[in-house]
């Protein structure tokens, strides 16, 4: 009877052993943002579906972008799934860094997903990196602070009435600032809403000879402009704040005009999180007066899987459902419409439900207004909107950042700053050997 219960009890612990052994966690390295935050939330039903578990690192965005490029370059192997972007997709595919996505059944639907998006995180007509939403950026501001101003914000505004509101809306005396905007060194923080504003002014960071420009007029006018607004009319510590940082001020009510990523729209706009979610409006961004340039990026946070991973298949699998149609109608039944990631799918901008949401056709537009291929209103070597694609982006655009946000400090004068990111610019460039 005794050797009966020792054999039933081995057996069963052999079991439970070799059930653990070959249990499966996939490690996914994303951004702390509110839409990411929820799909973790959300990821329990993959894991009832499949018996996958998941390890979640959830990191800011400079520290993401830090953490993901040493461990891919090293082949570190600490993630079996990372969050990327426009700029890091095709650079990495190229190097074969990346697994390709061709793997993706036909119900995945890959045609759906919107060309701008496909494109800009594809390589020699090969997905690498499934969008889980896709943005531009626009104006979002406090129509009730406009009301009472006696102003209007138009559809297609110009910098100047971006001042001029900005201006109006500005109350010190009750904690209102006329607007909020980047101002954290990061090439995807400062320099991705910086670039922007240069091209809408005319400037561009390299000549068609891959000669630094940051020495030109139209630099030194788009710098200037945006550093008075944030002396003007930003809040205290704007050399500090990044995408969440200002989300944040502004459902606190403490914006009155807020210019950055389309995807933010949904957040400012839930009464569960926004102090004023109803009182935004949107706009296209601005673009300087007589120059037919806006300052709109296009990007998007997708999930990509890096080669040499011993989990592909089950990554694949993970990808599969957090970037499907199945998903987003997921979202939509939880959380409501107005909470879907956008900016992926064109099945999305059809659903009649869908079109209801406020921001939807503004999210539309401001993607389909932006031009990678053509980012300046002179020419350029270049592909990108608000980064550079080649691989000496990161650190440049770094480097640059950090100048640019101690100007926002009051440390540097925007001459200044632009001298220094002239220069750094240059000595990288030589040294790459452009």
């Amino acid at each position: 009877m005794r050797l009966g219960k020792s054999l039933v009890a081995s057996t069963a612990l052999a079991l439970v052993a070799a059930s653990g052994a070959f249990a499966q966690t996939l490690t996914i390295a994303t951004v702390n943002n509110g839409d990411m935050i929820r799909m973790q939330g959300l990821s329990n039903e993959f894991t009832a579906q499949t018996g996958i578990e998941l390890e979640w690192v959830i990191l800011e965005e400079n520290i993401l972008r830090q953490r993901v490029t040493q461990d891919i370059a090293t082949s570190g192997g600490q993630f079996d799934i990372m969050t990327i972007g426009m700029y890091e997709a095709p650079i990495w595919a190229e190097r074969g860094w990346l697994v390709s996505l061709d793997g993706l059944p036909e119900e995945y639907d890959i045609d759906d997903i919107l060309p701008a998006m496909r494109a800009g995180l594809s390589f020699e007509d090969s997905l690498y990196a499934a969008p889980f939403y896709g943005e531009s950026s626009m104006v979002m501001y406090r129509t009730d602070l406009m009301e009472a101003a006696g102003m209007e914000m138009p559809e297609e505004p110009t910098w100047d009435d971006i001042a001029a509101a900005a201006a109006a809306m500005t109350d010190r005396d009750n904690n209102i600032n006329g607007i909020c905007l980047r101002g954290r060194a990061g090439w995807g923080e400062n320099m991705a809403f910086i670039t922007t504003v240069a091209n809408s002014f005319g400037a561009r960071w390299f000549d068609e000879d891959w000669n630094a420009q940051l020495d030109s007029p139209e630099w030194l006018e788009a710098v200037t402009f945006y550093n008075d607004l944030l002396q003007n009319y930003g809040p205290p510590g704007a050399a500090n704040n990044g995408f969440n940082e200002n989300l944040t001020l502004f459902q606190q009510g403490r914006c009155g005009m807020w210019l950055d990523a389309t995807v933010a729209a949904s957040f400012v706009t839930n009464p569960s999180d926004s102090t004023v979610a109803d009182s935004v409006g949107f706009a296209l961004a601005p673009n300087r007066d007589g120059l037919d340039k806006r300052a709109n990026w296009l990007w998007a946070w997708a999930l990509a899987i890096p080669a040499g991973t011993q989990q592909e298949e089950a990554a694949m699998e993970f990808i599969n459902w957090a970037t499907s149609k199945d998903y987003l109608e997921l979202v939509a039944e939880r959380e409501g419409w107005a909470n879907v990631p956008p900016g992926s799918r064109t099945s999305l901008y059809e659903t009649p439900e869908y079109a209801e949401v406020p921001f939807a056709d503004m999210t539309l537009r401001s993607i389909n207004a932006a031009d990678p291929n053509n980012p300046t209103i002179d020419p350029v070597p270049y592909v990108g909107i608000q980064f550079v694609a080649i691989p000496e982006w990161a650190g440049i655009g770094t480097a640059a950042g950090q100048e640019f946000s101690a100007m926002v400090a009051g440390q540097l004068t925007p001459e200044q700053a632009l001298e220094r990111a002239q220069a750094l610019v240059t000595d990288e460039m030589e040294a790459a050997g452009y």
